[in-house]
């Protein structure tokens, strides 16, 4: 097997700068890795995970710096290298698969100009590259592989653009693949077919693979073995099928019992919802999107729309906002008909909904203070000012558990993951709705953090009787927190009800598919899942 050694990395050190200090984000972890082998890194945020896999790249980030340690790849000692030559193994031997596609993609650029761009440069000709791509689009099993290279990032859907992304990563058939939760913000549906395409093409090529993420269920179907971090150090390691069967250490086996939160059953709704979707048909251009949607939303209560990519979910949240005015049918909020486009609407109407954005990073403004994102719709929705005004932003810090002469004047780059998401629900909190619609706002977490978001929300929903409209994939999050759900499917409903009743079978067949397609802590459940459906 050393023969086969590809990557060594030996008492690596990696420190953060903080004002005129560096302080240790990677304190003293070894690695190594094997051609053909996948190591999953697992870990909560903030444990140093992504750090560790792009230094595989001899890489660190801005305000980063490796201090100390080895990174040997094939060889070649990357502390040493010159920049000239660690560029020529990045995106040749070693390529990186980011978390988000969509923001690491060019929009103005087809998907195909991006994959040829590294290869031609290294002397292909664009005709050959292309023939290449379409053979890589194939074995990733996208629609229409011959065509859908010519369409710009923004004209696929997510998981198209993951597949496609990972295509790119394997143009020069690279000998090592860092892929930084490539699946995390999928629905379960597309996360499967992602899934098998990465594990088939990195076996197909004897690519070895560092696969970051914080979902269990995910890495025991990729990984050969698991490294578990803490605060930058590592807690144990051992082949995935030892480490889910016996984890030794307390951490671990912290990890693998989270999720435990699930909030107590409420009885059906007696009273009258406090906003009602009614026959919407709505869509864009000529397109219809959503076609004859009903559902009730009521005070107090946690409706959960659930369905996969591209089935119409988040075309609902921006018909019921007025950001997308229905062709057919309207929106009622308490037992009044809704202006359909936002412009029209009071501001009043305008505050009793409010939204939590899947991706905290890009929905908080980088460039203001914690005090000024809150106090924003404070001050527009409520006429706040002055000493009123940050007192009212203090409060609302204190309610999201951030200490408010702590965290009042940083910015968002300052933040966690889990506290940027935290703030993005102070900031909805803020104008005092009657109605949150939250999309997607624990994808990204890992699932201590999430665990928290979920508690947190719970609180606030007892506490002020909010609705809440939960747009998720994540069904474990719809078993934790909803009361009523939604299924939907290529924009219309396919079933409706408690919770109870639509997670009981029998099942409708789409949402027998949903339930099914969910990743169990089994390293063999991918494969003996894709052997049913074939």
């Amino acid at each position: 097997m050393m023969a086969d050694l590809l990557l060594t990395i030996k008492d690596l050190k990696i420190e953060g700068r903080a004002g005129e200090d560096w302080l240790p984000i990677i304190k003293g972890v070894d690695l190594t890795l094997h051609r053909g082998e996948v190591l999953g890194l697992i870990g909560e945020s903030g444990a140093g995970k992504s750090t560790l896999g792009l230094a595989a790249m001899g890489f660190a980030r801005d305000g980063c710096r490796i201090s100390g340690g080895e990174i040997v790849f094939d060889g070649i000692d990357l502390r040493k290298a010159s920049e000239r030559k660690k560029r020529g193994l990045r995106g040749r031997r070693i390529a990186y698969v980011a978390q988000s596609a969509a923001a690491s993609f060019n929009p103005a650029h087809k998907l195909i100009d991006q994959y040829a761009e590294v290869p031609v440069l290294d002397g292909k000709s664009r005709k050959t590259t292309q023939a290449e791509a379409v053979t890589l689009y194939r074995k990733m099993q996208l629609p229409a592989p011959e065509e859908i290279g010519f369409r710009y990032p923004h004209q696929v859907s997510g998981g198209q653009l993951q597949r496609a992304m990972t295509a790119m990563a394997m143009a020069n058939h690279p000998d090592l693949i860092i892929f930084d939760e490539p699946t995390t913000a999928l629905d379960v549906t597309t996360q499967i077919e992602v899934l098998a395409a990465i594990r088939d093409i990195v076996r197909e090529y004897n690519t070895a693979a560092i696969y970051i993420t914080h979902d269990l269920a995910v890495v025991a179907q990729m990984a050969d073995r698991i490294k578990i971090l803490l605060r930058g150090e590592q807690v144990e390691e051992a082949d995935t099928r030892t480490m889910l069967a016996a984890p030794k250490a307390d951490y671990t086996k912290s990890l693998w019992a989270v999720r435990s939160f699930t909030r107590p059953e409420l009885p059906h709704a007696s009273t009258a919802p406090l906003v009602s979707v009614q026959n919407v048909t709505a869509g864009y251009g000529k397109l219809d999107i959503l076609r004859d949607v009903s559902f009730d939303i009521h005070a107090g209560r946690t409706v959960a729309v659930v369905g996969e990519s591209g089935s119409g979910k988040s075309t609902v949240a921006r018909v019921i906002t007025g950001l997308l005015p229905p062709r057919a049918g309207q929106v009622v909020y308490e037992g009044q008909p809704l202006p359909p486009d936002y412009r029209a609407r009071s501001r009043e109407q305008l505050r009793q909904c409010q939204m939590i954005y899947q991706m905290a990073d890009t929905a908080l403004n980088p460039k203001l203070s914690l005090r000024e994102i809150i106090g924003r719709p404070a001050q527009m929705c409520l006429g706040l000012k002055g000493r009123a005004l940050q007192e009212r932003v203090r409060d609302l810090l204190a309610l999201i558990e951030l200490e408010p002469d702590k965290y009042i004047d940083r910015l968002p780059g300052e933040l966690s993951g889990g506290q940027k998401q935290r703030i993005g629900i102070a900031r909805a909190l803020a104008a005092e709705p009657k109605l949150i619609i939250c999309d997607e706002v624990t994808s990204a977490l890992d699932q201590i953090v999430q665990e928290g978001i979920l508690k947190l929300l719970d609180r606030l929903q007892r506490e002020f009787e909010l609705a809440y409209m939960f747009i998720t994939h994540d069904l474990a999050t719809v078993k934790a927190i909803a009361d009523d759900v939604v299924v939907m499917q290529h924009g219309r409903i396919i079933e409706q009800g408690p919770k109870a009743r639509v997670f009981s079978p029998p099942h409708e067949p789409y949402t027998e598919l949903l339930l099914s397609s969910v990743p169990h802590m089994d390293p063999d459940w991918l494969t003996t899942l894709l052997t049913a459906r074939a």
